[in-house]
């Protein structure tokens, strides 16, 4: 037990770091696009048109990928064995490949309504700009299809590092564009840049795919055992997985209504700082935990089942707990340092670093809806998914309409944060009233200890960062601030869940005592 456990830590410790250079790159990224465009005209049209394809193949494909594909596949690996399982994959991808060209042709066809109904405060100017920008970027769907197809066989086959490592390719090819091409081809080529990244996502897992033995061959079997299977979970999935990409975009078309248009630069950069921070540690652990998930299901053991769900719970909110208070903490410091320069002046950096401040306050909710969609989705039950997302959109509908006006990007942000909670709370009730969840006694207790850690940590922290603003001018300044604040953050949470006798803590500390054993 404790070997598998080995494994599965230093699994997602690899996979973990290789995402956290994909985010890092990711940034930075970000970064180039603020400091050349700002929150002007061309980047909220670029942030309109990239945010479209990206909506749509989330609304519709990864969902289909992720918690579709991978358990059926799993379930094919584990009962019928490899052949039949590469058939149906090779099935799968040819049905997702086509139906994303499809959507792709569409979408090229209906930009102008589009942009309308994602935006609908832009002037004319910025519109038919956006306009133009979708065109070019939708075709990112298909590359989009296809690169997630071959992930989900590959982390069905044990294979996580290269899945990982998809975005920093990408990232790296944008970026090179933005350091040699920008001046020369300005906002058109940076969307050309963003599909040949994708197209490059794609190509990357080829050599592993061949390496596990995996040959694509074409096929329509529609009516399979695993296409039935993959179409009967389909809808509830996909309407359970919305609730994120459509939440985005009710946010941004809240905030293209604001600022005059600035609003949606402002909430894609807060909530891709967000994602990146709790995305590497939330959706690595859901990476690796959800194939197992499959094939414990597949097997029949509920029992580990239920215990690897409690295990996966218990340790991702004894980090993202104290992520989450640091990053309001440090949520304007953090924007200023990413973000700040050039054409993203003090304006952009106070209005962007509100809505990090706000959406943060919602990344439990956002890491549990992840894990326990999983465990739904690993058992091929989408109906509490889907009801729950359902009801998670229409509360941050609410919210917007009634704070975004009040409160700007800030009331956007948290409509996000309380939405996703919500989300995670509809999730987790029907498990526990049914005996099925993971909440006792000794869980609330551990969780009430994660929070008094964090209370200490967010006080050192906020302390720290008082005593450190304006030290040093510019950037050094703001490195400072955030270095010492999240040192003095990590100084006090660690040593706090050591006296508080928390399993991850106790863990840390035999882990540095055996490195400190080790000389």
């Amino acid at each position: 037990m404790e070997e598998r456990q080995d494994h599965a830590t230093r699994t997602i410790s690899i996979v973990m770091i290789i995402a956290l250079v994909g985010k890092v790159l990711g940034l930075y990224r970000d970064h180039l696009l603020a400091v050349y465009y700002g929150t002007g005209m061309a980047a909220n049209a670029f942030n309109t048109a990239s945010r479209i394809p990206r909506v749509f193949f989330d609304a519709v494909f990864a969902s289909a990928i992720s918690a579709c594909f991978i358990p059926v596949f799993s379930e094919y690996l584990t009962r019928k064995g490899r052949e039949p399982a590469f058939r149906f994959a090779g099935c799968f991808i040819t049905v997702m490949g086509l139906l994303s060209a499809v959507l792709s042709v569409l979408g090229i066809l209906f930009a102008g309504p589009l942009v309308s109904l994602f935006a609908d405060g832009y002037d004319a100017q910025t519109a038919e700009l956006a306009v133009s920008l979708t065109r070019v970027m939708f075709p990112t769907v298909l590359f989009t299809g296809v690169a997630f197809s071959f992930v989900g066989v590959l982390q069905s086959l044990g294979e996580f590092n290269v899945p990982a490592l998809i975005s920093v390719v990408s990232n790296l090819v944008i970026i090179l564009y933005y350091l040699t091409l920008d001046q020369q081809f300005g906002i058109y080529g940076l969307a050309v840049a963003f599909l040949v990244g994708w197209f490059l996502q794609a190509a990357v897992q080829v050599p592993s795919l061949r390496r596990l033995g995996f040959r694509y061959r074409p096929g329509l079997e529609l009516r399979s055992e695993g296409m039935r299977k993959v179409f009967a979970l389909m809808l509830p999935v996909m309407v359970s997985t919305w609730v994120q990409p459509i939440n985005l975009t009710i946010n941004s078309k809240f905030g293209s209504r604001l600022y005059e248009g600035a609003g949606v630069s402002a909430i894609e950069f807060s909530t891709n700082l967000y994602l990146v921070i709790a995305g590497v540690f939330v959706l690595s652990v859901t990476n690796v935990i959800f194939p197992k998930l499959s094939r414990l299901t597949g097997r029949e053991q509920e029992g580990e089942f239920r215990e690897t769900l409690r295990t996966t719970l218990h340790g991702c909110l004894f980090f993202v707990l104290p992520m989450s208070a640091g990053l309001m903490v440090l949520s304007r410091p953090l924007i200023s340092f990413i973000y700040g320069g050039g054409a993203f002046d003090d304006f952009s950096v106070s209005i962007t670093s509100q809505g990090l401040f706000w959406v943060s306050l919602g990344m439990t909710g956002y890491a549990v809806q992840n894990i326990l969609s999983r465990a739904y989705f690993a058992r091929q039950k989408g109906k509490v998914p889907l009801a729950a997302g359902a009801a998670s959109i229409l509360v941050n509908v609410l919210l917007c309409m009634a704070l975004a006006q009040k409160m700007g990007v800030a009331g956007l942000a948290l409509s996000s944060a309380v939405s996703s909670t919500v989300y995670a709370l509809l999730l987790d009730i029907p498990l526990e009233l049914r005996g099925e969840g993971v909440l006792s006694r000794s869980f609330l207790l551990d969780l009430g200890k994660m929070a008094l850690a964090t209370a200490l940590m967010a006080v050192g922290a906020w302390a720290v960062a008082g005593l450190t603003e304006g030290l040093l001018p510019g950037k050094a300044g703001e490195l400072l601030t955030l270095g010492a604040s999240a040192a003095a953050g990590v100084a006090v949470y660690f040593p706090a869940a050591v006296l508080l006798r928390l399993e991850e803590g106790q863990l840390a500390l035999k882990m540095v005592k055996r490195v400190w054993k080790r000389g």
